[in-house]
């Protein structure tokens, strides 16, 4: 509701000075600052003003509008003039005039808290001035309104002389708080720069600690990287000789003894297990994880993880599932690291799930990605845990957790490996109903590998290394069999279709075939029934190597070995071995300054035809193997006068020597530029924590062709 509080007319320049002087009179009693007065009253004297220039006169009332808080006061200017052209140019800055209407009005909007205009050409124009009233103003009533207005009566306005004064008296006061807030503003830059200062003085030295940080896990890496020997040797040494004890090498043991073994291996394994894990993070975290892409099944990767977890379902009340994949397409990334995420992932879930299920599962995620899950009905995690589980040593607090304890390290490693393949790692869990842990990555991993060109047929090979025909139209494969043959006894040659294998056949006789049978729609079936049938070619060796599970068909075609896809270099190079090699008594020297270390290898050789002579050290080694001439050395490399890369070099300088193969057996991790060190030198490296995972017949069967095992880390 509105209350009139007072109107003027405007006939004059007097008029004008008047209703200025009104506006803050009524704004002064209706309780607004000096502040808004002066805002008010000079917005109404530019409308004034206005009106009285341009439509020769009009009128200015005084309202208070509304009975309850908010309260406006409101000053309405109307006249009867021609209206006012242009007035959107003039309400958005754009109007120029050279009288500075455009600017009464514009100032006038800004100065008040609402503004509105309303003009029609030929009838007039009416602007509303608004301004609410301040909070801490009581709501103004019906006897307030009637003080205001006794008050104006009783306060005559000034003439034009005094109202000069007062804009004077203003404006000096507006100077003065000008002076004031610009006075503020110079303190406020002078500690504006003495913060900046200090800003730069903490950013040198948040600079240098970070340099400090930055060198502190430097050396923690290289810390865990040197302490891998000495962490792994021992604890290696004590999963083997609990191992033989467990298998009764050396006879029976007590029911409280066997018991007493295993509790000693579980012990170590959990130690080794923490061991792994940190030196896997550093490794990640130093930017030193290798990524090895190669196509794979998902179906194949499942079959692999259902044989090596089933041992740990003790549990009958728990089913370990894995659906079918047989309709996935294959992916191209790292296996290993794929399989060591999920392995985590089936792991926990084997710890956290006392009853129901776990089960594993792959789906395509749009057309480039492929979404692994590992969904069990275990305890389940609260909302708030789940960012814990995901940090280094992070682990939930429940009394299953209690009893089954883990390093804290397995979901961590997770997350950061499934960064470095492209993709992410997700968990959705509700307490006590289950969790299911997600893994996305790309099909294909994406990394830069250069156009690859099958090399036509040759026919120039070595002739002191045994020929090997692939059978092969995959530039990748054709690229990772050349990489696992280099520096083997093996030489390779390469087809690219059957056609092109037969010609070769015509001119050279490898010692063994390697054939895919997914040629470019070739029936290489019939191929191999072929060479079958050939008198002149049916003893060469045939290995099927394809991404197809049809044994009992390669088999029945006469195919000696059948390899299923992706495999490792080992395995080729060990069924090369086993189809075109053979191995006779072997005399074995064992280098290794621990004693426990070099019995271990002792046991795990006395199934097999050799004799076994022993060094305690680098020099006695050398001396050893230079009077002896073995067939084998077993060369461990940390030793107290010696290492076993010096004993190396010394034993590849001499010719008398020089050509006995060597096998590394190490707790050590070794760095790439190790690695390339010993590659030309080494038949292959043992990690000694893996030794009952060695097949040594199959292993002495390939030492017997000098250097037919490149370096592969199998620690």
């Amino acid at each position: 509701m509105n209350t009139a509080i007072l109107s003027v007319a405007i006939h004059s320049e007097h008029d004008t000075v008047t209703a200025r002087q009104r506006a803050r009179q009524i704004a002064r009693l209706l309780g607004f600052d000096n502040q808004d007065q002066t805002r008010i009253s000079t917005a109404v004297s530019e409308i004034a003003r206005n009106a009285f220039n341009y439509a020769h006169g009009g009128r200015a009332d005084y309202i208070l509008e509304g009975r309850t808080a908010p309260q406006l006061f409101i000053v309405k200017i109307s006249d009867t003039g021609a209206g006012i052209r242009g007035l959107d140019s003039i309400l958005e800055g754009r109007y120029q005039s050279p009288t500075g209407m455009g600017l009464g009005i514009i100032g006038a909007k800004r100065l008040m808290d609402q503004f509105q205009i309303d003009s029609v050409p030929g009838q007039g124009t009416t602007i509303w001035l608004k301004k609410l009233l301040p909070k801490r103003v009581p709501v103004v009533s019906a006897a307030g309104l009637a003080a205001i207005a006794k008050a104006l009566v009783e306060e005559r306005p000034q003439n034009a002389y005094e109202e000069l004064q007062h804009q004077n008296q203003e404006l000096l006061t507006a100077l003065e708080d000008i002076r004031t807030r610009q006075a503020e503003l110079t303190r406020l830059n002078r500690e504006l720069e003495d913060t900046n200062r200090g800003v730069v003085a903490l950013y040198a030295e948040l600079d240098e600690k970070a340099d400090h940080l930055r060198r502190a896990d430097e050396l923690k890496s290289k810390f865990l990287s040197n302490m891998s020997h000495e962490f792994r040797s021992p604890l290696n040494s004590i999963m083997a000789l609990s191992g033989l004890l467990i298998n009764r090498s050396d006879g029976d043991l007590t029911e409280q003894q066997n018991q007493q073994v295993v509790y000693v291996r579980r012990a170590a394994q959990d130690l080794l297990e923490l061991v792994n894990d940190l030196l896997d993070l550093a490794k990640v975290e130093a930017g030193k994880v290798e990524i090895r892409p190669l196509e794979f099944e998902i179906e194949n990767l499942f079959a692999a993880l259902r044989g090596m977890l089933r041992p740990l379902l003790i549990n009958q009340s728990v089913d370990l599932i894995f659906e079918d994949a047989t309709d996935l397409p294959a992916v191209y990334s790292d296996e290993g690291k794929v399989s060591q995420i999920l392995r985590n992932f089936i792991s926990n879930a084997l710890k956290f799930t006392e009853v129901g299920e776990i089960r594993i599962s792959a789906a395509r995620l749009g057309e480039s990605s492929i979404r692994f899950s590992v969904a069990d009905t275990g305890i389940g995690i609260a909302p708030e845990n789940i960012d814990l589980i995901f940090q280094d040593f992070g682990q939930v607090d429940n009394p299953i957790q209690k009893r089954v304890k883990g390093t804290g390290l397995g979901l961590p490693l997770s997350k950061k490996l499934s960064t470095i393949l492209g993709g992410s790692v997700d968990v959705e869990s509700r307490l006590g109903a289950g969790s299911t842990f997600t893994l996305d990555i790309p099909v294909r991993y994406r990394e830069e590998v250069p156009e690859m060109v099958i090399e036509p047929p040759t026919v120039s090979f070595d002739p002191d290394k045994k020929v090997v025909l692939v059978v092969e139209d995959s530039p990748e494969m054709i690229m990772m069999y050349r990489s696992y043959l280099r520096d083997s006894g093996f030489e390779m040659m390469s087809a690219g279709t059957t056609r092109e294998g037969e010609e070769i056949l015509e001119r050279v006789r490898p010692a063994a075939i390697i054939l895919d049978v997914v040629l470019r729609s070739e029936d290489t079936w019939a191929f191999l029934a072929r060479l079958k049938k050939d008198d002149r070619l049916k003893e060469i060796p045939v290995m099927v190597a394809s991404t197809i599970e049809d044994q009992n068909k390669g088999f029945h075609l006469g195919a000696d070995s059948y390899l299923l896809k992706p495999f490792e270099q080992p395995v080729l190079i060990q069924e090369l071995c086993k189809l075109t090699g053979h191995l006779e008594s072997t005399r074995v020297l064992i280098i290794d300054d621990l004693e426990r270390d070099r019995y271990v290898l002792r046991q795990h050789l006395r199934s097999s035809q050799v004799s076994i002579t022993e060094a305690s050290g680098g020099l006695e080694g050398i001396r050893m193997a230079t009077a002896a001439r073995p067939d084998l050395i077993f060369l461990d490399l940390m030793m107290p006068d010696l290492t076993g890369f010096e004993v190396l070099d010394i034993l590849k300088s001499d010719p008398a020597v020089a050509k006995i193969p060597v096998i590394i057996t190490t707790s050590q991790v070794l760095s790439e530029s190790d690695q390339q060190r010993l590659l030309p030198r080494t038949v292959v490296i043992l990690g000694k924590g893996m030794l009952e995972q060695v097949d040594f017949p199959e292993l002495l069967r390939c030492a017997a062709i000098e250097r037919a095992l490149p370096v592969k880390k199998l620690i």
